[in-house]
């Protein structure tokens, strides 16, 4: 309601700002290289990556300096990884859980999950965004067998420089309350870790769209998913 509230106040505002940003916003492709692959020696460890834009690497040119390239690098030297992408750029949480019920089969031991700010941007509710995350845990604890699931919390909006105030400053205090939200539900969940994501950003901390993160950005994101991780392989 709080969200509805403020955004229905500044509704004539954001919008044009939001058709500006659409508008002047450079598209980025999502990054060359492999979304699939086993790598490293050592136990087997059956890792998925699941989410949006930020997932399938979008900022980077080539998945090695992406999320999943850098996540697998690390794991690999104590591990034979075998891992998938299933990233995909604008989706939203909803739209997420429906692809991996049609397109995911497993099993696999630990996913990673990066979903939340295309639901913000498309107008989502906190509560039923949350039931959707609720949802997809369960899909992927139970049917694909994951012992373990990963959630990235909601990046720092406040630091994505392609968008104007108000609508950033919008974006970024709800952005930070349903982060809040978030933790607070996994920390109910057997299984379910959140993973902080940083406060701010530099702007050259940001991919050159100033929406999407930088090489240096998946680095810091992939460092503290594997602080998570590693207590629980």
């Amino acid at each position: 309601m709080r969200d509805a509230c403020l955004k229905l106040a500044l509704l004539p505002v954001l919008a044009l700002q939001g058709w500006r940003a659409r508008k002047v916003a450079q598209v980025l492709p999502e990054p060359d290289g492999p979304r699939a692959g086993t790598v490293g020696q050592g136990p087997d460890l059956r890792l998925l990556i699941v989410g949006d834009s930020s997932a399938a690497g979008v900022g980077v040119g080539h998945q090695r300096d992406a999320l999943a390239g850098q996540l697998t690098r690390v794991l690999a030297e104590t591990r034979t990884v075998t891992w998938r992408l299933n990233g995909v750029s604008g989706a939203t949480t909803v739209q997420t859980l429906a692809r991996i019920k049609a397109e995911e089969t497993g099993p696999f031991d630990v996913a990673v999950v990066a979903l939340g700010v295309n639901d913000i941007t498309k107008g989502a509710f906190l509560r039923p965004w949350l039931r959707a995350q609720r949802a997809l845990c369960a899909e992927l604890q139970g049917r694909l067998g994951c012992r373990y699931v990963l959630v990235s919390g909601l990046p720092p909006m406040a630091s994505f420089w392609l968008l104007p105030n108000p609508l950033r400053w919008v974006l970024a205090t709800q952005a930070r309350r349903w982060d809040r939200a978030l933790h607070h539900m996994l920390e109910g969940m057997e299984g379910c870790c959140h993973v902080k994501a940083a406060e701010n950003l530099a702007p050259d901390q940001m991919a050159k769209d100033g929406f999407h993160p930088s090489a240096e950005t998946y680095t810091m994101w992939a460092d503290a998913i594997l602080k998570q991780m590693r207590p629980l392989l």
